[in-house]
C-alpha cells in the first residue's frame, strides 16, 4: 500500500523534506516544481511510513486504502506522473543552514501582510535565534486569502493556518492587526525601527476587461464576490444580483476559467444545506438560499488543453450534488486543435485535462439539476443592457501560434448573445503600489531581484512574482527572499535602526490605539469557533470590522478589568 496526494495539495513541500526515500516529486530543486499543479507520490517507491501525511499542513495525503470514492482517481494520477517523470537515481538531503555568528546584534524585521507568504517568511526568519519579527496587516484578522479567498467548502486547504501558529506562539514575533502601512505608519518609519522590511501584501486589485458595459449594474469582479461570501469586513455589505422579480434568465456568466472561477461556480450552484456546514459568511448563505441562479457559464478564450484551472479542481466538480457539468463534445475534438494534441502528447497533466473534459461531455444532463457550463474558444466582446446587465456578447475564437511560440486566441468574427443576470470577471489579480516603494505599473508588482528591492526592502508572494501558484508556492518564494535578507544582514549591508520594539510599541499606541495583537486575535478566533460549535460548523465569522475590533480590544483590556466580562 502507498500514500496518495489528493486534491487539496498546497505544494509547500513539507512532505518532501520528511520523506526518507525521496518518493515525492517534483521537489523544490526540480524545474517543474514552480509550475506543478500538485505533488505526486511514486507508488513503487513509497514505503508506507506515513511521515508525509504527518507533515502535510492541509491533510491532502491519504493512505490508498482510506481514499473516499471522490478521491479514488488520484491513485492513478499520482502513478501516471512517473510514467513521464522517472524517479531520480540519487538524492542528497538539504544542507543545514549554518548557525549565525554569536556576536551579531538582534535582527529586527517588519513583515507587511499576514497571509501565507508573510507567515512562511516569519517561519524562515524564526529558524534563527537572533531575530525579532513584527507582522502588520490592515485587516483585523490574519491569514490573508486563506481566510478571505479559499472557498468555504475547502476546509482542508484552510488548515494550513495551523502550521503558522507555531510562529505566532514565539515571543520573538509580535502581531499588529488593524494597522495600515501608509496610514498609521509610513514606510520610512518602518525602516527606522527595523533592519529590513518585507512586503508580502499580495495582489488585492482585480484586472479589468476593457470592454463596453463593464461598469453596468450586475457586473462585478469575482474578487469582490469571493471576499463577500468569505466574510471579509470590507465587502460584507455588498449585494449581488442573485434574486429578482420579472423575467430573468437564471444564468450567471463568469469570464475566465481559473480555479477562482471554479470556486465561484461551485458556490453559486451548491446546495445551501451543504454550504451551511461550512464557514461561509451568514449573509452570503442567506442570499444564496434565495438565489434564482440555475446555470453558471464559464467563458475561456482558449481550448480545454489551455484552461487555467487545475485538474484536481476540475475533477472535483463531478462530486457536486444536484449539479451537472456541461461541455460541448466538439470542444474536445483534438482533430480541430493541433496545438492541444501536441501538448497532450508531451504533458500528462494536459492529457488528463482533455480527458476529463471529454468525460464531462459524454454525460447526459439530468432533469432538475443546476448546470455549470464550460464554453471554450469564447471571448466577451461587450456586456449588454442599459442600466443593468442583461447579457454578454461572446465572440468565437480560434487558436494561433504567437511569435513567442505560445498559443494565443484570435477572434473569428462569429458572435452570439448570451442572456445573463450576473456577470463576474475572473481574469486575474494585480498588486497595488505601496507608498514610498518602487512599483511596476505594467506588471502590477514591486520590481525586485530574488526578493531584493533596495537596501533594507524586500518582497515575497504575489507582490513579488505576480498572482500565480498555490498557497505552498509562497513557501519557496519566501525562503528565497529571507535567504537574501539574511545574507545582507550577515554581510553588514543593512543599516542599524534607530528605534527598537519598545519605541515602536509607543508609536503604535499613539497612532493606532485600536490595533489588535495576538491575544486579541485569539479572542476573535475563540468567539468564532464557539459560535460555530453551536451550529455544527467550523466557525461563524464575525464580518463587521467594528465588531472584530471590539472583540480584539476587549481581550487586551481584560488584564485591566480583572475577570469582568461584558
Amino acid at each position: 500500500m502507498a500514500y496518495v496526494i489528493t486534491q487539496t495539495c498546497c505544494n509547500d513541500a513539507s512532505c518532501v523534506a520528511v520523506c526518507p526515500v525521496n518518493c515525492i516529486h517534483p521537489t523544490p530543486e526540480e524545474p517543474g516544481f514552480a509550475t506543478a499543479e500538485m505533488l505526486h507520490i511514486d507508488p513503487q517507491t513509497c514505503i508506507d511510513c506515513g511521515a508525509c501525511a504527518d507533515a502535510c499542513p492541509v491533510e491532502a495525503i491519504v493512505p490508498e486504502d482510506r481514499l473516499t470514492p471522490a478521491q479514488a482517481r488520484f491513485t492513478q494520477i499520482n502513478a501516471d506522473y512517473y510514467k513521464t517523470h522517472p524517479m531520480p537515481d540519487t538524492w542528497e538531503p538539504l544542507t543545514p543552514v549554518p548557525a549565525p555568528p554569536r556576536d551579531r546584534k538582534t535582527l529586527r524585521v517588519a513583515i507587511v501582510g499576514a497571509g501565507p507568504a508573510a507567515c512562511y517568511a516569519a517561519q524562515e526568519l524564526l529558524e534563527r535565534s537572533d531575530v525579532e519579527v513584527e507582522i502588520f496587516d490592515r485587516a483585523p484578522t490574519p491569514f490573508g486569502l486563506v481566510r478571505a479567498g479559499v472557498a468555504p467548502d475547502h476546509p482542508g486547504t484552510k488548515s494550513v493556518t495551523d502550521s503558522f501558529e507555531w510562529s505566532f506562539r514565539r515571543d520573538e514575533l509580535q502581531l499588529h492587526l488593524n494597522v495600515e502601512i501608509g496610514r498609521d505608519l509610513t514606510h520610512a518609519e518602518l525602516l527606522e525601527h527595523h533592519h529590513a522590511v518585507i512586503y508580502a501584501v499580495g495582489a488585492s486589485a482585480d484586472r479589468r476587461l476593457g470592454i463596453p458595459g463593464e461598469d453596468l449594474q450586475g457586473s462585478h469582479a469575482a474578487t469582490e464576490f469571493v471576499a463577500w461570501y468569505n466574510g471579509h469586513p470590507d465587502h460584507a455589505d455588498r449585494t449581488f444580483e442573485l434574486t429578482g422579480t420579472g423575467q430573468r434568465s437564471g444564468r450567471a456568466v463568469i469570464i475566465g476559467n481559473g480555479n477562482v472561477a471554479l470556486d465561484v461556480a461551485r458556490i453559486l450552484t451548491m446546495d445551501a444545506d451543504d454550504l451551511a456546514r461550512t464557514d461561509i459568511a451568514d449573509h452570503a448563505l442567506e442570499a444564496l438560499r434565495r438565489s434564482d441562479i440555475r446555470e453558471v457559464v464559464l467563458l475561456g478564450r482558449r481550448g480545454p488543453a489551455q484552461a487555467a484551472y487545475s485538474n484536481p479542481e476540475f475533477l472535483a466538480l463531478a462530486n457536486l450534488n444536484g449539479v451537472d457539468v456541461v461541455i460541448d463534445d466538439a470542444d474536445t475534438d483534438l482533430a480541430l486543435d493541433p496545438f492541444s494534441a501536441r501538448a497532450a502528447e508531451n504533458d500528462p497533466a494536459t492529457a488528463l485535462r482533455i480527458q476529463l473534459a471529454r468525460e464531462y461531455a459524454q454525460r447526459p444532463p439530468r432533469p432538475g439539476h443546476k448546470r455549470i457550463v464550460f464554453r471554450y474558444l469564447a471571448a466577451p466582446q461587450e456586456l449588454l443592457g442599459d442600466e443593468r446587465v442583461t447579457g454578454v456578447r461572446v465572440a468565437r475564437t480560434e487558436l494561433v501560434e504567437a511569435e513567442n511560440g505560445t498559443v494565443a486566441a484570435r477572434a473569428t468574427g462569429v458572435t452570439e448573445d448570451l442572456d445573463a443576470d450576473l456577470v463576474l470577471r475572473s481574469i486575474g489579480y494585480r498588486g497595488v503600489p505601496v507608498p514610498g516603494v518602487p512599483f511596476d505599473e505594467r506588471r502590477g508588482v514591486i520590481p525586485n531581484t530574488e526578493g531584493r528591492v533596495e537596501p533594507g526592502v524586500y518582497v515575497a508572494g504575489w507582490i513579488k512574482r505576480g498572482p500565480n501558484g498555490v498557497i505552498g508556492t509562497n513557501k519557496g518564494c519566501s525562503k528565497e527572499t529571507v535567504a537574501a535578507l539574511l545574507a545582507d544582514f550577515d554581510a553588514g549591508r543593512l543599516p542599524e535602526p534607530s528605534g527598537d520594539r519598545r519605541t515602536l510599541g509607543r508609536l503604535l499606541a499613539k497612532r493606532r490605539p485600536d490595533r489588535i495583537d495576538l491575544h486579541g486575535w485569539r479572542s476573535i478566533d475563540a468567539a468564532e469557533q464557539e459560535a460555530g460549535r453551536a451550529e455544527g460548523r467550523p466557525r461563524v465569522k464575525i464580518t463587521d470590522r467594528q465588531a472584530l475590533v471590539d472583540r480584539g480590544r476587549r481581550r487586551r483590556l481584560l488584564p485591566l478589568l480583572g475577570s469582568v466580562r461584558r
